[in-house]
């Protein structure tokens, strides 16, 4: 018989990921943020290749990466509110962690499973986050996508790619209401 965790549940069903914009510090530190990372990567992982891999961006660092947004932002020629938004998250934010995709060479598993793996870590991170008390929200935006900026301000190889940027810290005013999936009109049940 199932050992129901009716706290678990009621968690997941009431779940709201934080605005990154009203987060500020403090974050967690590295003591705090160690068990958080650490449910992060129990993440499904078919034929336990690890097919991901964690950068933690501090302060400093996401004050290096808001000004590297503001000149790829321009190098692009993405206008000014497009560079001022993805840039104000690593402006503002007190702690990220970037969640990177790093495929695995595999005749069994496709590198598409090894995504959907570090996908499976960015919403672990985030719900990890949050049950531990912090705010949190998971973002990308183009700068994410962007190889000159991956490369240059994350280190990132060429096979690598950002899947998501996990901003972390305390929330300074209550998330939104949104209305929710309805549950019967994106399900099917098929019984034969």
């Amino acid at each position: 018989m199932p050992a129901p965790r009716p706290e678990a549940m009621e968690f997941l069903l009431t779940r709201r990921s934080r605005p990154a914009k009203t987060l500020r510090a403090p974050a967690p530190d590295r003591a705090a943020l160690r068990p958080i990372l650490t449910a992060a990567l129990r993440s499904p992982d078919h034929g336990k290749l690890e097919p991901w891999r964690l950068i933690v961006l501090e302060e400093p660092a996401l004050r290096r990466l808001a000004g590297l947004v503001r000149a790829r932002g321009a190098v692009l020629g993405h206008g000014t509110e497009a560079i001022d938004k993805a840039a104000s998250a690593y402006q503002t934010s007190p702690l990220a962690v970037v969640v990177v995709a790093a495929p695995k060479a595999s005749d069994r598993i496709p590198e598409i499973e090894q995504l959907y793996s570090a996908g499976a870590v960015c919403l672990a991170l985030l719900n990890a986050a949050l049950a531990s008390g912090w705010g949190a929200n998971w973002l990308s935006g183009w700068p994410a996508h962007d190889r000159g900026f991956v490369e240059t301000g994350l280190g990132l190889s060429a096979q690598e790619r950002v899947v998501g940027v996990v901003h972390i810290g305390t929330e300074t005013a209550a998330p939104p209401e949104r209305p929710r999936p309805d549950v019967d009109a994106l399900t099917e049940w098929m019984a034969q």
